[in-house]
């Protein structure tokens, strides 16, 4: 309940209740926290006014009830962190955890001011070679001379995904730091120049989604955002096919003809 009063989109991702869930515990924590501090504010406004102590009282306050509870603040927030915090982390981040690169649809994802360019490849199923080299050549440095690379895909600030599909993207940055952050999949993780970071998640739900930059990465910062599709793999297969025809039509086999009806 707490998380959609403070305007949280929904979940479209298999893993995402488990950050909702953690979300909705600090969530109430922190508003057990401000309305608590807020009463006891008021409290000592009233019980130390000037009209009730007009001299000062500089030995203090001797009872040890603030420091109790400052100690079961701290530990509630050790908790919150150790317990339910860094074991999910953990859980998105560990090698054993990234589904089989042969089950998994792979994206590399290429930010750069301002716009983001997703990289799949083809129909071999190999990401052809990058240099910063080929970045005139190429938008996302795409090796020319790379066999591998002659049927890639990319596309600029449109992320194609499947349903139901465990999706592994490879994040990494042109330019500046950026941050790609696709809240209805609870994933967010910075895209920093000269490192490929993995995030993977599985999305449940079919639609279209807004990805955005969560990083402050210049003047242009406020448009830096892409749509994410996500549909069945059959929809996915007729993106993919339109996408090699418009980027590599000399592959795309042409239909065969009709044949001629046979004379009289």
């Amino acid at each position: 309940m707490i998380n959609k009063l403070l305007g949280i989109v929904p979940n479209a991702s298999e893993h995402g209740y488990l950050v909702d869930h953690f979300l909705e515990f600090c969530h109430w924590f922190m508003a057990v926290l401000f309305v608590g501090w807020s009463l006891f504010f008021l409290y000592t406004i009233f019980r130390f006014h000037r009209s009730r102590n007009p001299k000062a009282n500089y030995h203090g306050v001797h009872s040890k009830a603030s420091a109790h509870l400052e100690f079961s603040v701290v530990l509630i927030e050790a908790v919150l962190l150790l317990g339910f915090g860094l074991p999910l982390w953990g859980k998105r981040v560990t090698s054993d955890s990234f589904p089989d690169a042969g089950e998994a649809l792979r994206v590399h994802a290429i930010a750069e001011q301002f716009a983001w360019n997703f990289h799949y490849p083809g129909p071999d199923g190999v990401f052809g070679r990058q240099s910063t080299e080929y970045i005139k050549v190429s938008p996302i440095g795409l090796d020319p001379n790379d066999p591998a690379g002659k049927d890639d895909i990319v596309s600029k600030n449109e992320l194609h995904l499947v349903t139901h599909k465990a999706t592994v993207v490879e994040i990494t940055s042109k330019d500046v730091i950026h941050g790609f952050q696709l809240q209805h999949m609870r994933i967010s993780q910075d895209a920093i120049p000269g490192s490929r970071i993995p995030v993977w998640f599985r999305p449940t739900v079919a639609g279209e989604y807004e990805l955005i930059c969560s990083q402050l990465c210049g003047a242009g910062h406020y448009a830096m955002k892409a749509l994410t599709v996500v549909g069945s793999q059959t929809e996915f297969d007729t993106w993919m096919k339109e996408a090699m025809t418009l980027q590599h039509p000399e592959l795309v086999q042409p239909a065969a003809a009709p044949a001629a009806p046979a004379a009289q």
